[in-house]
């Protein structure tokens, strides 16, 4: 199983999402931004690290949201939210073909990559 993170952040009543790049597999799709956690690392600290190289923003890490388990193909990831607020850096496309700050509502427009449709509907449900 690969255990991979995602940051729930909110800023001004927005969720921040990022759209995968044309040559990934889940190309298209939108994601809570998070990326795999490496060796000797911790959840909170893979997210700050993802955070830094995908937009160029430091993060600091809050509670921990959820956790989605989906088969994609012959790999099953483990994903694991957590509430994340920007506290300094100024965004940076690095990685995703595209980034949006959305509303609640705005979510269920986005076509999201399908480990992340529960944390979608949790936010739903609970109204951030």
């Amino acid at each position: 199983m690969v255990r991979v993170t995602a940051a729930i952040l909110t800023h001004q009543n927005k969720i921040l999402i990022a759209r995968r790049k044309d040559n990934d597999p889940l190309a298209g799709k939108w994601e809570f931004p998070g990326g795999k956690i490496e060796q000797n690392e911790t959840p909170q600290q893979g997210l700050i690290r993802e955070m830094k190289e995908e937009f160029g923003i430091d993060v600091l890490v809050g509670e921990f949201f959820g956790e989605s388990i989906y088969r994609y193909g012959p790999k099953t990831i483990q994903l694991l939210g957590y509430r994340v607020v920007w506290t300094a850096g100024k965004f940076s496309l690095n990685v995703h073909a595209d980034y949006k700050w959305v509303s609640l509502e705005q979510l269920q427009d986005f076509d999201f990559a399908p480990a992340d449709i529960n944390f979608v509907n949790k936010l739903l449900r609970e109204n951030i």
